[in-house]
């Protein structure tokens, strides 16, 4: 965080488009929004529009709205988000859910600054500094056929990348005490500072939500001032190997429950090895036995989160390198960059 911080204002003094990457709740709006502070635009419009919250038929006009007529209910013109961030940034939040029609259309945009409303005839230039985010591996996104990768290489030209919690324990101190006395103050409370034991705990908690959950957890105990009743929601927690519900009938496919409980047993030992692999899949269908493509494909049919980003940390190579001495055979024996893998 503190070489993301370093690049902050440097990225900030520059036009070129910039990518933040990160698991969810690791804070990319609150980074984008800095380096729009930073920016020479800090005076003009900070546009943000959330990739995945609009619908697809919805989204080009929304961007870069539309002419009266242009489709039915169209009984007016409307301006879209790249003029409202004209002279300012563009915040594109979530950009690897954005639909594959509307790609071609902001790559052009990105190529020319110059775009064209639904249903107009003539295109306009605009001057944006555009910011985009993913919680995705793009990369792979590509191999899928769901991205782009002439648009990758547009949006990618600076990368900033946020770890998530789980590999910053040691800010969780730090963390906790500012939503303490945010939300002390938002709430007109007076909650103490949680125990060392509580952040002990909180420090050997793996954090699947990153900081959006820790500061929801810390709101709570605001409100609550019970230590005791946020505690159980630091306690990890082990699914069941399977589930299934019995139908009000009585009735049960026997084959259908068969196929799921496989399902969910694969996901499962899918998740397991790629994970322990740093999510470097190439190692990990080397593993498994099955091809690259192969896993690809089983990691998007058993629905396996996207959003890894296959970075190595010094603390995961410490965990590789230690594994290789003990041999384990899930861990990676070498570490690999992800250009090299």
């Amino acid at each position: 965080m503190a070489a993301a911080r370093v690049k902050i204002p440097k990225l900030a003094a520059t036009n070129i488009p910039i990518l933040i990457t990160g698991e969810s709740g690791t804070g990319k709006e609150v980074i984008a929004y800095l380096i729009h502070k930073y920016s020479a635009a800090v005076n003009r419009a900070f546009v943000q529009v959330n990739c995945a919250a609009i619908p697809a038929t919805l989204i080009e006009s929304e961007l870069f709205g539309y002419e009266k007529g242009s489709f039915t209910g169209a009984f007016g013109a409307k301006p879209g988000r790249v003029e409202m961030a004209n002279s300012g940034s563009l915040f594109l939040d979530e950009i690897g859910e954005l639909d594959p029609a509307v790609q071609a259309k902001l790559l052009q945009l990105l190529q020319d600054g110059q775009f064209c409303r639904l249903g107009a005839q003539e295109d306009k230039h605009v001057n944006v500094r555009f910011i985009f985010a993913t919680n995705r591996d793009l990369e792979e996104e590509i191999a899928m056929g769901n991205f782009r990768e002439d648009l990758f290489y547009r949006i990618n030209v600076a990368n900033l990348h946020l770890p998530p919690l789980r590999e910053r324990m040691d800010d969780i101190p730090m963390l906790v005490q500012y939503f303490l006395e945010k939300h002390n103050e938002k709430y007109n409370c007076r909650t103490p500072m949680p125990s060392d034991a509580f952040l002990r705990r909180a420090q050997e908690y793996r954090w699947p939500g990153n900081i959006r959950q820790l500061e929801n957890l810390i709101k709570r105990y605001v409100v609550l001032a019970s230590e005791e009743a946020i505690l159980p929601e630091l306690e990890e927690r082990e699914p069941d190997v399977f589930k299934f519900i019995i139908p009000p009938n009585g009735e049960v496919s026997l084959k259908q429950i068969t196929r799921q409980a496989v399902r969910q047993v694969e996901r499962k030992v899918i998740l397991k090895v790629v994970e322990a692999n740093g999510w470097n899949r190439k190692r990990a269908a080397k593993l498994l036995n099955i091809s690259y493509r192969a896993l690809l494909y089983k990691l998007k049919e058993v629905g396996v989160p996207p959003e890894r980003q296959g970075h190595y940390t010094k603390a995961a190579q410490k965990r590789s390198l230690l594994a290789k001495v003990q041999g384990d055979p899930l861990e990676p024996a070498l570490i690999e960059s992800k250009t090299d893998s």
